[in-house]
């Protein structure tokens, strides 16, 4: 294992256990990838993030569609919408995937978030879309995920949760925690009243302020 497999590993970990820390995920239920030259590195299917080391990482190969994977542990149920998606956004070298309860909420009642703030920028578009609904861990649902991701860094997932890309692990990380932060404010704004949502023209104008906005290591 070279130093870079090394560090990558070392980093997933500490990002998992970071996504509990933070509240974004519970238990087991969440998994995060990455990048590695022609292979990914994604957490193992369920085990806890305090008990979990370097080494239970799994390594799948990007291009194998059974998923055939090295190491001791068996990956994530979700590796196949993790791999479909770092196949098709060479732009994303991480994918966080978690159980957020306000994303998750809205995502059980199959509703998009639409641009009721500037921050729905911070992924892509003038909506966080939602993804229908398919088993998890099945080939369907990460053919939804990868259609709902198009032109996003974020989507949510029918009866399921949330997924965020970044380019580096600690942007996808960022945006996990900001699209909840998102999903709680449109959810606490609708039990209010009726939200105002933002125009395409302000949406244009945020958007072209993210392009350098924010996290970039």
């Amino acid at each position: 294992m070279g130093k870079a497999e090394d560090a990558l590993r070392r980093e997933i970990v500490a990002r998992a256990r970071e996504m509990n820390a933070a509240g974004i995920n519970q238990g087991t239920s969440g998994n995060i990838s990455a990048r590695l030259g022609d292979r990914m590195m994604i957490t193992p299917s369920g085990v806890p993030y305090e008990t979990m080391e370097p080494g239970m990482i799994a390594s799948v190969a990007l291009d194998d569609p059974e998923g055939a994977w090295e190491g001791p542990l068996r990956p994530s149920t979700e590796w196949r919408f993790h791999q479909r998606l770092l196949n098709a956004r060479p732009d994303a070298q991480a994918v966080v995937h978690a159980h957020p309860a306000h994303c998750t909420a809205l995502a059980i009642l199959r509703h998009e978030i639409p641009a009721c703030h500037y921050m729905v920028a911070a992924f892509g578009g003038e909506n966080v879309r939602c993804a229908g609904y398919a088993r998890f861990g099945s080939a369907e649902l990460a053919d939804l995920a990868v259609a709902a991701m198009a032109g996003r860094t974020a989507c949510l997932l029918a009866n399921h949760g949330m997924i965020v890309l970044g380019d580096t692990l600690a942007r996808a990380m960022w945006r996990a925690v900001e699209l909840e932060a998102l999903a709680r404010q449109y959810w606490i704004a609708r039990t209010i009243g009726q939200p105002v949502i933002l125009g395409r023209a302000e949406i244009d104008e945020a958007l072209a302020a993210f392009a350098d906005y924010g996290l970039k290591a």
